[in-house]
């Protein structure tokens, strides 16, 4: 089913919102050289939850960047909430994931240019796993 144009626009607003937070965050936590993208938000039909794909770079600190921002989740959405009190009437809870498609896509094509063909070994390729 097709996003509506509220949830859209709630998207847009997160998502904006977000990278702000989350890279001053980062940047004031002594983090240097690291990024936080928010690739993707998408919120629910009833605007309750706002599923947040970020990407991370370097990628090996990801998953503990992840749990980071995971334990900070109300914080996150308070600051989320001051900043937009005049657009929104109730903050969605937010929970993020790892998009991890451009790693994925990067796998594929190392696959594709080197010796080894996923196509007659589907093993060298791993299924992708949301965390």
């Amino acid at each position: 089913m097709e996003e509506s144009q509220r949830q859209k626009k709630i998207a847009s607003v997160l998502q904006r919102d977000l990278v702000d937070v989350l890279q001053n965050a980062a940047t004031q936590g002594g983090m240097k050289g690291i990024i936080i993208s928010v690739s993707k938000v998408k919120v629910t039909v009833d605007l309750s939850v706002a599923t947040v794909y970020l990407s991370i770079f370097p990628n090996d600190k990801g998953k503990e960047l992840l749990e980071g921002i995971k334990s900070n989740a109300p914080l996150i959405k308070h600051e989320i909430a001051q900043r937009t009190k005049h657009q929104l009437r109730r903050m969605p809870k937010l929970t993020f994931f790892i998009d991890d498609s451009l790693e994925y896509m990067d796998q594929i094509e190392q696959s594709l240019k080197g010796k080894e063909n996923p196509i007659k070994d589907p093993s060298i390729l791993d299924k992708r796993k949301k965390s």
